[in-house]
C-alpha cells in the first residue's frame, strides 16, 4: 500500500494554548519570543505522535506583520529561532522532514488585502531565503485566491527545495476558495509551475470533504489538514484580529477527526495531517488508524 505521509497538527494554537499567555495579534510569534522551549516542546510531541513532518512557526514572521509594531528589524532571528527547535526536534527524533512554514500577507483569510503575485513574490523573498537553506520544504499555507497562490509559486521558483502549495477553501462551500474562486480556477497555474504538491488546509473538514475531489484530478501529490473552528469568524476578518474571536469544536476530538481523514486516504489523499485546533492527541490517533489499515507513514 501507498505510504503516507503524517504532517504535524496546529502549531500556533497550540503554542499559545501551551503558553497561557493572552492572545495578542502577533499570536504564535509573541509566544515564541516569549517562550521558545515550547516550540520545541511541541514539535517533540508531534514526533511522539507519529507525525513525520516538523512545520516550523514562521507562518506569521512575515515583515509586514512585524513592521506593525517595530519588529520588522526581527525576521531573520526569528525565522532562525523557530527552524532551530524544528530541526533539533527532528534530529532528537532521528528521522522526519521540516517544512518551512510561509503565510499569507497581510492578514489570513483576506485575500482581498493581499498584494498581487508579483508584489508579492518579491515580499516573500525575505521569508524564503530564511527558510530555504535549512528546510526541506516549503509550505505556503492558507492561500485564498489563485493570485495568492501565484504569489507563493512564483517565490518559490529559485527556492532549490520542493513546494507544497496548501489552499484554504470557504466554509460553507468546499469546493470554492475563500476569494469565491472554484478549485479548478488553480489548473493553469498548477499546469504552469506545479507544485510538488497541492493541498487543502484550515478550512473545517466537512468543507474540505467536499474539495478533495476537485484537487485530486489536477494530477499531483494531493492531501489535506484541515481546522477545528465551526467556522472563520465575522471578529476575525477585521483589524489586528486575536484568536480570542475563533472558537474550538466540541464534536471534533481525535477519533472523530481520525474518522474523517481516513476517508481522504481512501480517495487517494497521501499527506494528511492538522491545522488549528488539531493537537497532538489527534495526530497519535489517526497515526494508529494510518498504520491499522495497513498503510506505511513516511
Amino acid at each position: 500500500m501507498t505510504d503516507i505521509t503524517l504532517l504535524d497538527g496546529s502549531i500556533g494554537q497550540e503554542l499559545v494554548k501551551r503558553s497561557g499567555d493572552r492572545a495578542t495579534p502577533l499570536w504564535s510569534t509573541q509566544v515564541m519570543m516569549d517562550h521558545p522551549q515550547i516550540v520545541r516542546d511541541v514539535h517533540d510531541a508531534y514526533f511522539a505522535a507519529g507525525a513525520t513532518v516538523a512545520t516550523t512557526n514562521t507562518y506569521a514572521t512575515l515583515r509586514d506583520r512585524l513592521v506593525r509594531v517595530a519588529l520588522d528589524d526581527q525576521v531573520g532571528r526569528l525565522a532562525d529561532t523557530a527552524v532551530t527547535a524544528a530541526l533539533a526536534a527532528r534530529d532528537a527524533h532521528g528521522s522526519g522532514r521540516v517544512a518551512g512554514a510561509v503565510g499569507p500577507l497581510v492578514q489570513s483569510y483576506r485575500p482581498d488585502l493581499c498584494p498581487p503575485s508579483d508584489e508579492a513574490a518579491s515580499i516573500y523573498a525575505e521569508p524564503v531565503a530564511a527558510l530555504a537553506g535549512r528546510v526541506d520544504l516549503l509550505l505556503f499555507e492558507t492561500m485564498c485566491s489563485v493570485d495568492q497562490a501565484r504569489g507563493a509559486c512564483l517565490a518559490a521558483q529559485a527556492a532549490g527545495v520542493p513546494l507544497w502549495l496548501a489552499v484554504s477553501v470557504m466554509d460553507e462551500d468546499g469546493t470554492r476558495l475563500r476569494s469565491g474562486e472554484p478549485l479548478s480556477a488553480l489548473a493553469p497555474l498548477l499546469a504552469e509551475m506545479p507544485p510538488a504538491a497541492i493541498l487543502l488546509n484550515c478550512s473545517p473538514p466537512e468543507a474540505i470533504t467536499q474539495g478533495l475531489p476537485h484537487i485530486a484530478g489536477f494530477g499531483l501529490p494531493f492531501g489535506a489538514y484541515a481546522n477545528g473552528f465551526p467556522e472563520i469568524s465575522e471578529g476575525f476578518l477585521g483589524s489586528a484580529p486575536t484568536v480570542d474571536a475563533l472558537e474550538q469544536r466540541t464534536d471534533l476530538g481525535p477519533a472523530a477527526y481520525a474518522g474523517t481523514v481516513m476517508g481522504w486516504i481512501d480517495a487517494g489523499a497521501t499527506i494528511v495531517g492538522g491545522c488549528c485546533e488539531i493537537g497532538p492527541d489527534h495526530i497519535a490517533e489517526l497515526a494508529r488508524r494510518i498504520r491499522a489499515a495497513g498503510y506505511g507513514i513516511a
